[in-house]
This record gives C-alpha cells, structure tokens and sequence, in this order.
C-alpha cells in the first residue's frame, strides 16, 4: 500500500535452486582450497598464505551457515549474517594479532610456493566471484557471501605481490604487510555485513508498527 512502505526496497533473500547450486559449487571450492593453501603456508612459513588459508575455512563455514539462512524469516537471516561479520571480525583480529607476533620471529617465506599457490587460489577465488557476482545486491546473508568472495580474489593478487617483494628484496616483510592488510579487509568488510545485519534486524522491528499502521488506516477508511 502507497504509502505506508508495504512491499518497498525488496532483496534478493537466496530463495532460488541455482542460488543454492552455485552455493554449493562454492562450498567446495573453498574447502579444496583451504586444505592446499594451509599445507603450502606451514611449508611455504607463510603468514598471507596462512591467512587467506583461514579465510577459505571461514568462508567455507559461512557459506554454510547461508544456506541454512536461506528461507528463513528477515530476523533468521540478518541474525545469521550478524554472526557472520562477528566471525570475520574476530578472523580478522587473530591475522594481525599473529602477524604482529610473527614480526618477533623473522623467517622469510618460500616465495615459489607462496606465487604458485596464491595464483591457483587467485583463480579458484575469481570463479566464485563471478558465479556469485549477479547476487552480490541481494540481502545481508546473501550479500555477506559476495563480499567474502570479492575478499578472497583482492587478498591472493596481494600474496602474489608479496611473493614477487619478497623473492626481489629477499625480505620476510613484504609477506607480514600483506597478512595485515588482508586482516584490515576482514574487519573493513565484517563492518559493512554487521552494519546492514543491524539495518534489517531494526527493520524487523518496525516492520509489525507499520502493517498494524497500516491496518488502522484501511480500517479508518472502510469500518465494514
């Protein structure tokens, strides 16, 4: 009804067989990639393999954690996609807390590991983004997934560098300001995801004032 913001500013909410087909296939490859990438980081003594390894474990939780959202109601969902920003916040915490202890206990990295397995994760990572890339408006929960992905293609071009830093300064340093960064566009993006979680978890509180305004106001007009 005009007026009272009944079926305004809707969201794709995932509600879809090839959502969850995609989803799936994403899934997968997360799980494939965290286990190669965390085996190359502890040969590699990495810290930005070791981290974006994490966050292939993280995403691949998370993505989880989305389907079982999907269908569910707006405060289902958003409080699903308000654990998610706690998780990557808290992932992104424990990167630089690590790093930072890292910098005590300079080793440098193999940088041929760390450029081979960043680019076949960088590749892994742009297949997702792009099957995930239509969806990436869609609510919270959905949304949350998009940006996870999008993290995960910027963060291995960055280990790339830093392989390339590290092998022409022969330089551990390189490889810890990576790990860093990517640790700074975790919490930059579990902000954005706990920012519109809290949106729509408000929404679901005015949601009922305004069907209940909306109902005094047909009633006013037509007591029958």
């Amino acid at each position: 009804m005009a007026g009272c913001g009944c079926g305004e500013n809707i969201q794709f909410d995932g509600l879809s067989h090839g959502y969850k087909r995609i989803l799936w296939v994403v899934i997968s490859i997360n799980v494939f990639m965290f286990l190669v990438e965390m085996g190359a980081s502890i040969t590699a003594q990495s810290m930005a393999l070791r981290a974006d390894a994490l966050d292939f474990l993280g995403d691949s939780l998370t993505y989880s954690i989305t389907l079982l959202a999907i269908g569910h109601s707006l405060r289902w969902r958003a409080s699903a996609a308000l654990f998610k920003g706690i998780t990557l916040a808290a992932m992104g915490l424990w990167v630089f807390g690590s790093t930072l202890y890292r910098t005590l206990y300079l080793g440098l990295p193999n940088e041929l590991i760390m450029g081979s397995v960043a680019l076949m994760a960088f590749m892994a990572n742009l297949t997702s983004a792009l099957l995930l890339m239509r969806y990436r408006n869609g609510d919270s929960n959905v949304r949350s997934v998009w940006l996870c992905s999008r993290n995960d293609a910027i963060g291995n071009l960055a280990v790339l560098m830093a392989a390339a830093a590290v092998y022409t300064t022969r330089s551990p340093w390189p490889d810890l300001i990576v790990a860093f960064m990517m640790a700074l566009l975790f919490l930059h993006s579990a902000g954005l995801i706990l920012r519109q979680a809290m949106q729509e978890l408000s929404q679901v509180h005015v949601e009922p004032s305004m069907q209940k305004a909306c109902s005094a106001s047909s009633e006013e007009r037509d007591p029958c």
